[in-house]
Protein backbone atom coordinates (compact mmCIF):
# COMPACT_ATOMS: atom_id res chain seq x y z
CA UNK A 1 0.00 0.00 0.00
CA UNK A 2 2.89 2.36 0.72
CA UNK A 3 4.32 1.69 -2.73
CA UNK A 4 0.96 2.33 -4.39
CA UNK A 5 0.74 5.72 -2.68
CA UNK A 6 4.02 6.77 -4.36
CA UNK A 7 3.79 5.09 -7.78
CA UNK A 8 2.69 6.93 -10.92
CA UNK A 9 2.84 3.68 -12.91
CA UNK A 10 1.80 0.29 -11.52
CA UNK A 11 2.37 -2.88 -13.55
CA UNK A 12 1.44 -6.45 -12.62
CA UNK A 13 3.22 -9.70 -13.49
CA UNK A 14 1.79 -12.22 -11.03
CA UNK A 15 -0.38 -15.35 -11.24
CA UNK A 16 -4.09 -15.16 -10.45
CA UNK A 17 -4.88 -16.80 -7.12
CA UNK A 18 -6.71 -16.03 -3.88
CA UNK A 19 -3.98 -13.62 -2.79
CA UNK A 20 -3.87 -11.64 -6.05
CA UNK A 21 -7.55 -11.57 -7.11
CA UNK A 22 -8.75 -7.94 -7.27
CA UNK A 23 -5.37 -6.80 -5.98
CA UNK A 24 -6.19 -3.41 -7.49
CA UNK A 25 -9.64 -2.48 -6.21
CA UNK A 26 -11.50 0.69 -5.31
CA UNK A 27 -9.82 0.93 -1.90
CA UNK A 28 -6.30 0.64 -3.29
CA UNK A 29 -7.00 2.99 -6.18
CA UNK A 30 -7.84 5.67 -3.61
CA UNK A 31 -4.30 5.28 -2.24
CA UNK A 32 -2.69 6.00 -5.60
CA UNK A 33 -1.58 9.46 -6.79
CA UNK A 34 -3.96 11.32 -9.08
CA UNK A 35 -3.44 10.60 -12.79
CA UNK A 36 -1.61 7.32 -12.14
CA UNK A 37 -1.57 4.65 -14.85
CA UNK A 38 -2.20 0.94 -14.25
CA UNK A 39 -0.81 -1.76 -16.55
CA UNK A 40 -1.88 -5.39 -16.27
CA UNK A 41 -0.24 -7.98 -18.52
CA UNK A 42 -0.60 -10.84 -16.06
CA UNK A 43 -4.10 -12.27 -15.66
CA UNK A 44 -7.66 -11.04 -15.91
CA UNK A 45 -9.12 -10.70 -12.41
CA UNK A 46 -6.05 -9.19 -10.76
CA UNK A 47 -7.51 -5.74 -11.43
CA UNK A 48 -11.13 -4.92 -10.62
CA UNK A 49 -12.30 -3.59 -14.01
CA UNK A 50 -15.37 -1.83 -12.62
CA UNK A 51 -13.29 -0.02 -10.00
CA UNK A 52 -10.78 1.05 -12.66
CA UNK A 53 -13.48 2.35 -15.02
CA UNK A 54 -15.05 4.34 -12.19
CA UNK A 55 -11.65 5.83 -11.31
CA UNK A 56 -11.04 6.72 -14.96
CA UNK A 57 -14.45 8.36 -15.26
CA UNK A 58 -13.88 10.30 -12.02
CA UNK A 59 -10.43 11.47 -13.17
CA UNK A 60 -8.58 9.65 -10.39
CA UNK A 61 -6.66 7.42 -12.83
CA UNK A 62 -5.26 8.72 -16.10
CA UNK A 63 -5.21 5.41 -17.96
CA UNK A 64 -5.41 1.64 -17.88
CA UNK A 65 -3.47 -0.68 -20.21
CA UNK A 66 -4.14 -4.42 -20.36
CA UNK A 67 -4.38 -7.37 -22.72
CA UNK A 68 -7.83 -8.48 -21.53
CA UNK A 69 -10.22 -6.48 -23.75
CA UNK A 70 -13.56 -6.96 -22.00
CA UNK A 71 -16.71 -5.19 -23.21
CA UNK A 72 -16.43 -2.86 -20.23
CA UNK A 73 -12.93 -1.74 -21.21
CA UNK A 74 -12.45 -1.99 -24.95
CA UNK A 75 -14.35 1.15 -25.96
CA UNK A 76 -13.30 3.34 -23.04
CA UNK A 77 -11.35 6.40 -24.16
CA UNK A 78 -8.73 6.00 -21.42
CA UNK A 79 -8.27 2.24 -21.74
CA UNK A 80 -5.71 0.75 -24.10
CA UNK A 81 -6.67 -2.89 -24.60
CA UNK A 82 -4.48 -5.31 -26.52
CA UNK A 83 -5.07 -8.92 -27.61
CA UNK A 84 -3.75 -11.53 -25.18
CA UNK A 85 -1.26 -13.01 -27.66
CA UNK A 86 2.01 -13.30 -25.77
CA UNK A 87 2.37 -16.94 -26.81
CA UNK A 88 1.48 -16.31 -30.44
CA UNK A 89 4.49 -14.35 -31.64
CA UNK A 90 6.72 -15.88 -34.30
CA UNK A 91 9.49 -16.41 -31.75
CA UNK A 92 7.16 -18.01 -29.20
CA UNK A 93 5.64 -20.34 -31.80
CA UNK A 94 9.11 -21.45 -32.90
CA UNK A 95 10.29 -21.98 -29.31
CA UNK A 96 7.14 -23.96 -28.49
CA UNK A 97 7.64 -26.19 -31.53
CA UNK A 98 11.25 -26.88 -30.53
CA UNK A 99 10.23 -27.58 -26.93
CA UNK A 100 7.49 -30.01 -27.98
CA UNK A 101 9.83 -31.85 -30.34
CA UNK A 102 12.51 -32.17 -27.65
CA UNK A 103 10.03 -33.42 -25.05
CA UNK A 104 8.46 -35.98 -27.39
CA UNK A 105 11.94 -37.16 -28.35
CA UNK A 106 12.88 -37.43 -24.67
CA UNK A 107 9.87 -39.66 -24.03
CA UNK A 108 10.34 -41.85 -27.11
CA UNK A 109 14.10 -42.32 -26.77
CA UNK A 110 14.67 -42.23 -23.00
CA UNK A 111 11.29 -42.44 -21.26
CA UNK A 112 11.83 -39.02 -19.69
CA UNK A 113 8.82 -36.75 -19.15
CA UNK A 114 8.73 -32.96 -18.86
CA UNK A 115 5.82 -30.51 -18.66
CA UNK A 116 3.13 -33.19 -18.87
CA UNK A 117 -0.45 -32.33 -18.00
CA UNK A 118 -1.27 -35.62 -16.27
CA UNK A 119 1.97 -37.65 -16.01
CA UNK A 120 4.71 -37.13 -13.42
CA UNK A 121 7.92 -35.31 -14.26
CA UNK A 122 10.69 -37.89 -14.51
CA UNK A 123 14.24 -37.70 -15.82
CA UNK A 124 17.06 -40.22 -15.55
CA UNK A 125 20.19 -40.12 -17.74
CA UNK A 126 20.19 -42.97 -20.24
CA UNK A 127 23.25 -44.66 -21.68
CA UNK A 128 23.35 -47.70 -23.95
CA UNK A 129 21.89 -50.26 -21.56
CA UNK A 130 18.36 -51.58 -22.07
CA UNK A 131 15.77 -49.47 -20.27
CA UNK A 132 12.27 -50.47 -19.28
CA UNK A 133 9.64 -47.73 -19.20
CA UNK A 134 6.70 -48.92 -17.13
CA UNK A 135 3.51 -46.89 -16.73
CA UNK A 136 1.28 -48.20 -13.98
CA UNK A 137 -1.43 -47.33 -11.50
CA UNK A 138 -0.07 -45.58 -8.42
CA UNK A 139 -0.80 -48.38 -5.94
CA UNK A 140 1.35 -50.26 -3.39
CA UNK A 141 3.69 -53.13 -4.35
CA UNK A 142 4.00 -52.32 -8.05
CA UNK A 143 7.78 -51.93 -7.84
CA UNK A 144 8.04 -55.10 -5.78
CA UNK A 145 6.18 -57.17 -8.37
CA UNK A 146 8.14 -55.72 -11.29
CA UNK A 147 11.54 -56.21 -9.62
CA UNK A 148 10.56 -59.77 -8.64
CA UNK A 149 9.75 -60.62 -12.26
CA UNK A 150 13.12 -59.23 -13.33
CA UNK A 151 14.98 -61.12 -10.58
CA UNK A 152 13.29 -64.39 -11.51
CA UNK A 153 14.49 -63.85 -15.09
CA UNK A 154 18.06 -63.31 -13.84
CA UNK A 155 18.10 -59.65 -14.87
CA UNK A 156 20.17 -57.26 -12.75
CA UNK A 157 18.89 -53.70 -12.21
CA UNK A 158 21.60 -51.06 -12.73
CA UNK A 159 19.49 -48.02 -11.95
CA UNK A 160 15.84 -47.28 -11.25
CA UNK A 161 13.66 -44.21 -10.77
CA UNK A 162 9.96 -44.08 -9.89
CA UNK A 163 7.76 -40.98 -9.90
CA UNK A 164 4.03 -40.62 -9.40
CA UNK A 165 1.36 -38.02 -9.95
CA UNK A 166 -2.16 -38.65 -8.80
CA UNK A 167 -3.26 -42.10 -9.95
CA UNK A 168 -0.38 -42.59 -12.41
CA UNK A 169 3.20 -43.70 -11.76
CA UNK A 170 6.12 -44.08 -14.18
CA UNK A 171 9.16 -46.25 -13.51
CA UNK A 172 12.43 -46.18 -15.46
CA UNK A 173 14.59 -49.29 -15.01
CA UNK A 174 18.05 -49.67 -16.56
CA UNK A 175 19.07 -53.32 -16.89
CA UNK A 176 22.42 -55.04 -17.25
CA UNK A 177 21.09 -57.29 -20.01
CA UNK A 178 18.22 -57.23 -22.45
CA UNK A 179 14.94 -58.84 -21.34
CA UNK A 180 13.22 -61.22 -23.72
CA UNK A 181 9.63 -60.78 -24.85
CA UNK A 182 8.43 -63.27 -22.24
CA UNK A 183 9.68 -61.02 -19.42
CA UNK A 184 8.01 -57.98 -20.96
CA UNK A 185 4.76 -59.89 -21.34
CA UNK A 186 4.93 -61.05 -17.72
CA UNK A 187 5.41 -57.49 -16.44
CA UNK A 188 2.65 -56.24 -18.74
CA UNK A 189 0.37 -58.85 -17.19
CA UNK A 190 0.81 -57.52 -13.65
CA UNK A 191 -2.47 -56.03 -12.46
CA UNK A 192 -2.15 -52.25 -12.57
CA UNK A 193 0.55 -52.12 -15.27
CA UNK A 194 -0.73 -49.95 -18.12
CA UNK A 195 2.18 -50.20 -20.56
CA UNK A 196 5.74 -51.53 -20.85
CA UNK A 197 8.41 -50.45 -23.33
CA UNK A 198 11.99 -51.58 -23.73
CA UNK A 199 14.37 -48.90 -25.02
CA UNK A 200 17.79 -49.67 -26.54
CA UNK A 201 16.60 -53.24 -26.97
CA UNK A 202 17.70 -55.11 -30.06
CA UNK A 203 14.96 -56.77 -32.07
Amino acid sequence: DDLLSRADFVTFHVPLNEQTANMINEERIRLMPDNAIVLNFARNGIVDDEAVVKALDDGKLYGYVCDFPSNLLKDHARCLTLPHLGASTREAEENCAIMVAEEVRGWLEDGNIANSVNFPEINMPHGENPRLVVVNSNVPNMLGQISTDLAEAGLNILDMLNKSRGDIAVTLIDLEAQPDQGVLDKIAGVEGVLSVRCLSCKK
